[in-house]
C-alpha cells in the first residue's frame, strides 16, 4: 500500500516552509502503521505519507522529500536495510529511523552501517519513538535503551578496525610510492651512466676507421676497446639485477654471506644461530654482498681479512662488511656512493673498477626497503652496514 497524505510544499518565494519535521512511514505491519501514524499525529510532526515496502519507500521518497523515513527492518522483497542503503545514497540528508521487533545485534549493526540514524524498538515507549524522530530531523541519533551496549562496542570495534586497515593502507602505499621513485632514479641513472662509456668506445672506434694510427697504436686502442667493452657489458648487467629488485622471495641472509666466502678464503663470515628469512631479490641480494666484499677485499692489504656479520636487530637484519683498509675521510663518505666515483685519481689509480658498484648495492638495498651505509671508518678498517627491513606478520 502507498499513499501520499500530503503532497510536497512549495517552498518558493512566497511560501513559507514548515518548521515541523516531515516524516514518511514505512511497515508493511497494517495495524501498526495505523498505530504509527495515531503517534505521530500527537506530536509536532507531519507525516507526509505511508507506504507497506521498501521499494515503495524509495519511490515516494522521492518524490514527497521527507526529512525523516520511519522504516521497518522486515519487510518482503526489499528489506529495511537494502531499502535504508539505497535511499541514503541518493538522498544523504535524510534522516532514517530503523523499527524492529527484535533486539538482533547482527541487525542493529547492518541497518547502522546502512545509514540509518537511529533504531527504535516497536514496543518501545512512545515518546521514545517521538524523540527518535525528532533527533533524526535535527541531524542526531537515537539509540533504543533496549538496543544491547555491546551492538555499540562491536560498531566502535569495527571502525576502529577500518581506521587501521585505512592507515596499513596509506603506509603500503607510500612504501610502494617510495620503492617506485627510486627504481625510477636507477632507470634515469642508467640512461646517463651508460652514456660515459659509450662515448669511450665510440671515440676508440672512431680513432680506429681513420686509420691514421700506427700498428703498435691500433693494437693499443683495440685493447682498450676490448677492456672498456666488457666493463660496459658488466655494467649492464649490474643494472639488471638491480631493476629486478621488486621481484623478491625468501632469502636466507647468512646463506648467501656463506657462499660469499665460498669465492675467497679471505672472507669470514660470523651469523646468528636464528634469523628469519627476507623478502629480497635474490640476485640483487647476492649482488648487493659481492659489490661490498670486493670493496673490502680490493682496499684491504693483501692477505688481510674481510668480515661479515650478521645480526637480527629490532628494526630487521644487518649485515656488516668489515675491511682492513687505509680508512675513508668524512669529506668522502657519501661521495664514495656517486656512480663512477672512486677516490683515487685515475692516474694513480691502484685499486681497478667501475666505480660504481656502491653506488648500485645501495640503490638496489634502498628499492628493497633497506639502505647500505658506511657505518664506521677509520685507518686500518671500515665497516659498511647494509639493513634489511623485514615484513610485519
Amino acid at each position: 500500500m502507498t499513499r501520499a497524505l500530503l503532497p510536497r510544499p512549495d517552498f518558493g518565494d512566497h511560501a513559507e516552509e514548515s518548521a515541523r519535521p516531515r516524516v514518511l512511514v514505512c511497515d508493511d505491519n497494517a495495524g501498526f502503521r495505523e498505530s504509527l501514524l495515531t503517534l505521530l499525529g500527537t506530536g509536532d510532526i507531519e507525516v507526509v505519507g505511508e507506504v507497506a515496502s521498501g521499494l515503495e519507500a524509495l519511490a515516494l521518497a522521492r518524490e514527497l522529500g521527507p526529512d525523516v523515513v520511519l522504516m521497518d527492518v522486515r519487510m518482503p522483497g526489499m528489506d529495511g536495510i537494502e531499502a535504508c542503503r539505497r535511499l541514503k545514497a541518493v538522498m544523504p540528508d535524510v534522516g532514517v529511523v530503523a523499527l524492529s521487533g527484535h533486539e538482533d545485534q547482527d541487525i542493529v549493526r547492518e541497518m547502522l552501517l546502512a545509514g540509518a540514524s537511529g533504531y527504535v524498538l516497536k514496543d518501545s515507549d512512545g515518546d521514545e519513538i517521538l524523540h527518535a524522530v525528532m533527533e533524526a530531523a535535527e541531524g542526531g541519533a537515537v539509540l533504543s535503551a533496549q538496543v544491547t551496549p555491546s551492538v555499540i562496542e562491536e560498531l566502535t570495534e569495527s571502525l576502529e578496525r577500518e581506521r587501521r586497515h585505512t592507515r596499513e593502507l596509506e603506509v603500503a602505499q607510500a612504501a610502494l610510492v617510495e620503492r617506485s621513485a627510486r627504481r625510477h632514479e636507477l632507470v634515469a641513472r642508467l640512461s646517463h651512466e651508460l652514456r660515459t662509456p659509450v662515448t669511450v668506445i665510440l671515440g676508440i672506434a672512431q680513432t680506429m676507421a681513420k686509420g691514421n694510427a700506427s700498428a703498435q697504436q691500433q693494437s693499443e686502442l683495440l685493447e682498450r676497446l676490448v677492456s672498456r667493452s666488457q666493463d660496459l657489458a658488466r655494467l649492464v648487467e649490474r643494472f639488471e639485477l638491480t631493476i629486478d629488485v621488486a621481484l623478491t622471495e625468501q632469502v636466507d641472509v647468512a646463506n648467501v654471506a656463506r657462499q660469499m666466502a665460498l669465492l675467497s678464503e679471505r672472507v669470514r663470515v660470523e651469523a646468528d644461530h636464528v634469523l628469519p628469512v627476507a623478502n629480497l631479490n635474490p640476485a640483487a641480494a647476492r649482488r648487493i654482498l659481492e659489490e661490498l666484499v670486493d670493496n673490502a677485499l680490493r682496499f684491504s692489504p693483501d692477505g688481510a681479512p674481510v668480515t661479515i656479520r650478521v645480526r637480527l636487530s629490532t628494526s630487521g637484519i644487518e649485515v656488516r662488511v668489515s675491511d682492513r683498509g687505509s680508512g675513508i675521510g668524512p669529506a668522502d663518505v657519501e661521495r664514495i656512493f656517486g656512480p663512477l666515483e672512486q677516490l683515487e685519481d685515475l692516474n694513480v689509480r691502484v685499486h681497478q673498477g667501475a666505480g660504481i658498484g656502491l653506488a648500485l648495492a645501495r640503490t638496489a638495498a634502498r628499492a628493497m626497503g633497506g639502505d647500505v651505509v658506511l657505518e664506521t671508518s677509520a685507518p686500518g678498517s671500515s665497516t659498511f652496514l647494509w639493513t634489511i627491513a623485514l615484513d610485519d606478520d
